[in-house]
């Protein structure tokens, strides 16, 4: 019963520390968030909030840590989800894209690009990202944007559009289309107060023209969305930038007028030191998908800037990549990586400490999906995009460090309950917008089906009997 001095609202989340990611990092011990419909009221103790409302509904308790939830700034979710694994992983870049994944993505119907799509969705929001941008969608986008709607992830997306590459040839785009495509996307679904939204997405590397390039920054212009590709993770591209202009791909595509506070660039391994300053000059930010560079043998270890590009204001932050890249969506796994990789790179412990790991994970990842001032962080006025993490789990006790404990010990398997939009969607480890147990067997018959058409061979090198 709400009494004369309280406020009624449909939740109050409490938690034994909640990681706000605010401007001052602020974690409040025995703290709550109130929650009235999409947007965060308020935060503090949990005796002082308890006081001042009265909620529909009482989440978390004394063994939970309250996160924002988790920005995934570069997976994909078609293509790759629903073929987890079977791409060697001793092949080397050109073979991993070309020969493996080129072919296994260009078999796929629409019914399996979407429970590819929902896979990954419920993998993210199982293991605490609230929010992704999609490395862009095969083919069949408007069936995947129907239906992951369903699911309640937020989530920026766009369709594979590229104009130079002759093969696939189901995938064959010239300028125009591609350009038509970009348009069409935008025009149908940039829909930003919605959860799925569309933005200007190109594959990147060499597989675009100039034409190409300009237009679709002047269509992320138009339409008010970020802009987002792949560059540089291997020597491929800056040797073809090269060949082609003169110049390496940073250079060239801020000399076209590509480059600005909009564009999201993903890998970035193989840059030089020029290419790092006009990134930071630019204002464009940076997803480092760490396990997909150690797994397909980019030498992030030996010729990586990420510290660089940190230094000298360069927003930087996570992506988990695709599935046979990295294999696992699970963004907490991610940021491990992130916070030990240059620590041992160049034996300087001080590297990337949990507190940036997290950073990049959260309110980085938002400010790369130009939505921090929505998402990111824990605060009055934001979405409400809420992560409880279990502590009744081995890898959370003894709980000393908060911020510790959530980069080094723990992962996305102790995340108990999520909540998008206020809404809850992950309650106990389980998605509730899905039929699991279904979607578990329709993506395995769906996989051996993929790969028994792709004509690639089984390549496990363990026989099975």
């Amino acid at each position: 019963m709400v009494t004369e001095n309280q406020v009624e609202i449909d939740k109050l989340i409490d938690a034994w520390y909640v990681v706000t990611m605010n401007e001052t990092r602020d974690i409040v011990h025995r703290g709550s968030v109130a929650v009235h419909k999409d947007k965060i009221v308020d935060i503090g103790k949990t005796l002082d909030l308890e006081k001042r409302y009265q909620a529909k509904e009482r989440l978390g308790g004394d063994r939970f840590v309250l996160t924002p939830g988790l920005v995934n700034t570069h997976i994909h979710i078609t293509g790759e989800p629903i073929t987890r694994g079977y791409v060697p992983d001793d092949t080397p870049f050109e073979e991993n894209v070309f020969l493996w994944l080129c072919t296994l993505y260009s078999v796929q119907t629409a019914e399996e690009e979407v429970a590819s799509a929902k896979l990954a969705a419920v993998e993210m929001l199982r293991s605490g990202t609230t929010c992704f941008l999609e490395a862009g969608t095969i083919y069949h986008l408007d069936e995947v944007f129907s239906e992951l709607s369903k699911v309640g992830i937020r989530g920026r997306l766009g369709k594979w559009i590229w104009d130079l590459p002759p093969e696939p040839v189901i995938y064959r785009q010239s300028t125009d289309v591609a350009i038509e495509n970009l348009n069409r996307q935008l025009e149908r679904y940039n829909k930003p107060s919605e959860l799925l939204s569309a933005w200007s997405t190109l594959v990147g590397h060499t597989t675009c023209s100039d034409p190409l390039w300009r237009e679709a920054k002047a269509l992320a212009i138009k339409h008010d969305v970020g802009m987002s590709f792949h560059m540089s993770p291997a020597q491929i591209d800056p040797d073809g930038f090269v060949a082609e202009f003169g110049h390496r791909p940073i250079v060239h595509l801020a000399e076209i007028g590509v480059l600005d506070d909009r564009c999201a660039l993903t890998h970035m391994v193989r840059v030089n030191d020029a290419e790092v300053d006009i990134l930071a000059e630019s204002g464009a930010s940076v997803a480092h998908c760490p396990t997909t560079a150690l797994k397909v043998a980019y030498g992030v270890t030996q010729v990586g800037k990420f510290p660089e590009m940190v230094q000298k204001g360069v927003n930087v932050s996570l992506g988990t990549d695709g599935n046979n890249a990295s294999n696992y969506s699970d963004l907490m796994r991610a940021s491990y990586l992130a916070a030990g990789i240059f620590k041992d790179a160049r034996e300087d412990p001080q590297m990337f400490p949990a507190e940036k790991a997290f950073e990049m994970a959260t309110i980085d990842g938002a400010k790369t999906l130009l939505m921090d001032q929505e998402i990111g962080s824990l605060e009055i006025g934001k979405k409400a995009d809420l992560v409880l993490h279990d502590t009744d789990r081995p890898e959370w006790r003894p709980l000393l460090n908060v911020m510790n404990q959530l980069v080094w010990s723990a992962d996305g398997r102790g995340v108990h309950t999520v909540l998008v939009d206020g809404q809850t969607v992950v309650e106990d480890g389980r998605c509730l917008t899905v039929d699991e147990e279904k979607l578990w067997s329709d993506v395995q018959q769906m996989g051996e089906a993929i790969t028994g058409r792709s004509g690639l061979p089984d390549k496990a090198k363990f026989p099975t009997l």
